[in-house]
């Protein structure tokens, strides 16, 4: 039996059911970077935690993740970014430097690099952490797409992290496939009583015309 190369996730081979995809594409693998912005984690002053957070997640979530890159807020944060995108990641996600401090510049560097934003997740990870943590508001991060690369910032906090990856959890594979290009998967339609309206045959807008 041939060992797995290096790197290689054991345990998760197909499961029954999947030889109906025989022959079809080969899946996939989407490619993920987790990145601290922090200029006392960089200086080894304390240890990094919210990097090491947000690649097990991304791991959890089927990524192939590097990092976490650990680098002074600023402008190494920015080469950091236009790096990843040049590098083909799907998404890199970032944590620190987007508070109201003078060294807080990771948006600042962010938006410079993005196509477009996508204010939806940015607004959903503040509104998760102020429904804990009030002050969570002052969190200046932002999300968008530079090329095909999805890139969003989470607070430097652990707990801030954590709400910002709970909130990625049900949309970033989606959003990643639909950045690329894919199409919406098949959803489980909820069928409300008055969408039928019209197909009752004493209905006027079910009759015939």
């Amino acid at each position: 039996m041939t060992a797995p190369e290096d790197g290689a996730e054991v345990g998760h081979g197909p499961g029954p059911g999947a030889d109906a995809h025989a022959g079809g594409p080969p899946p996939t693998t989407r490619r993920a970077l987790a990145v601290t912005a922090s200029n006392r984690a960089a200086a080894g002053v304390y240890d990094d935690r919210g990097g090491p957070l947000i690649a097990a997640a991304l791991r959890d979530l089927g990524f192939a993740v590097d990092g976490p890159r650990v680098v002074p807020d600023g402008e190494p944060v920015g080469r950091t970014l236009r790096e990843a995108v040049a590098a083909g990641y799907d998404l890199v996600v970032t944590t620190g430097g987007t508070g109201i401090s003078p060294t807080d510049r990771t948006p600042e560097v962010t938006r410079a690099l993005l196509d477009y934003e996508i204010p939806g997740i940015a607004e959903a990870i503040r509104a998760a952490g102020a429904a804990k943590v009030p002050t969570a508001v002052l969190s200046r991060g932002v999300a968008g797409v530079s090329g095909r690369t999805l890139v969003v910032n989470l607070p430097g906090s652990t707990g801030g992290v954590k709400d910002g990856l709970a909130v990625l959890a049900p949309l970033v594979v989606h959003a990643v496939d639909q950045i690329n290009g894919g199409d919406h998967p098949p959803a489980h339609t909820t069928v409300h009583a008055d969408d039928h309206k019209s197909d009752h045959p004493d209905s006027v807008s079910g009759r015939p015309s």
